[in-house]
């Protein structure tokens, strides 16, 4: 059966040195430590230690068999999303990244699919940035952030960008990053990835919905990360409070159930309860599945969750490629 992983990452082998005027606004690299690994330093600061199945096409088809993926998308490590540097800085570092994808999909586009990243603290570049990822390199469409330097997601200055989107058939990929509430948190820092990144996507899909984008933009293929994070427990108060207060009434024209239904949520949430769940919030026909891979607190069994939920015929289909198909555009 075909199996299609909408949530997985890649990190560039090498990054080209910065260019730009001193001093260097935070540009990535790459200390590689010769036994397969890769320390990637942010600002003088090791960001994150990743495996070389970052960028080892051959040695993520292996881990791909291992765990029943047939394909995979691809899409930038988000903190490479970049959008607290400087246009003049984000754009070549993006440029660069978009076609390291393009070029590990068209090397073997049978096994994946890729989307890209534009600056989006400037709307016209990322548009023009959006053009070039759908045009000349041919990806599948675009990872973005539930916010922009904070500034949400459904506000309305980024409307452009999401009607170039609609007009260009890109498919597009939210993801949790640099979340609000991490400093009330006590413990390790990977508590920012565990703990806030799913209260993160609930606030930038609510957002999306009473700042009106989704009622705007209804033609809009998006998907979100971890299988909406907050978002599967708000959906019901928002919901009453829809139907009970005038000014959510006033925000939203169609209820919040609606708005729900126009996106796609992936599977990365590690419990058959919570599938089932979000199964009954969304739709059997909106589940995509997802594993955050290659990073420490992926899904290494997509399929066993799927299993042990009690998921199967015609709903299994849906799930592992059909959702996917419909989302992405293609036939896998």
């Amino acid at each position: 059966m075909k199996v299609i992983d909408l949530h997985t990452h890649v990190v560039p082998e090498h990054f080209p040195k910065y260019s730009g005027p001193a001093p260097d606004p935070g540009w990535p690299s790459m200390a590689h430590d010769g036994c397969g690994h890769a320390h990637v330093m942010i600002s003088g600061k090791n960001f994150r230690t990743i495996g070389d199945v970052a960028w080892n096409t051959d040695k993520r088809a292996t881990d791909m068999e291992s765990m029943g993926v047939t394909r995979q998308v691809l899409s930038p490590m988000p903190e490479l999303l970049s959008y607290w540097l400087p246009t003049s800085a984000a754009q070549p570092l993006l440029r660069h990244i978009n076609e390291e994808i393009a070029r590990t999909v068209a090397h073997d586009s049978s096994r994946f699919s890729g989307l890209g990243a534009v600056p989006l603290q400037d709307t016209d570049l990322a548009i023009r940035e959006l053009e070039y990822l759908m045009g000349t390199l041919g990806l599948s469409g675009v990872e973005i952030a539930p916010n922009v330097n904070g500034v949400p997601i459904g506000d309305a200055r980024f409307d452009a960008f999401f009607s170039a989107a609609e007009r260009l058939g890109a498919a597009v990929f939210m993801h949790a990053l640099r979340p609000a509430g991490k400093d009330r948190l006590i413990g390790p820092p990977l508590l920012e990835q565990v703990v806030a990144f799913p209260g993160e996507v609930g606030l930038g899909i609510a957002s999306m919905m009473t700042g009106g984008m989704l009622e705007r933009h209804a033609d809009l293929r998006l998907a979100v990360s971890h299988g909406g994070g907050s978002f599967g427990l708000l959906l019901a108060r928002m919901h009453d409070a829809w139907q009970k207060l005038t000014p959510m009434k006033e925000a939203m024209p169609q209820s919040p159930r609606h708005y729900a239904r126009q996106l796609y949520y992936d599977t990365c949430v590690f419990d058959p309860t919570v599938l089932k769940f979000l199964i009954e919030c969304f739709g059997d026909d909106r589940l995509i599945i997802g594993t955050d891979y290659p990073f420490g607190n992926h899904e290494r069994d997509p399929l066993g969750l799927l299993e042990r939920a009690g998921i199967s015929g015609q709903v299994l289909e849906r799930l592992c490629h059909e959702n996917a198909e419909r989302f992405l555009k293609i036939d896998s």
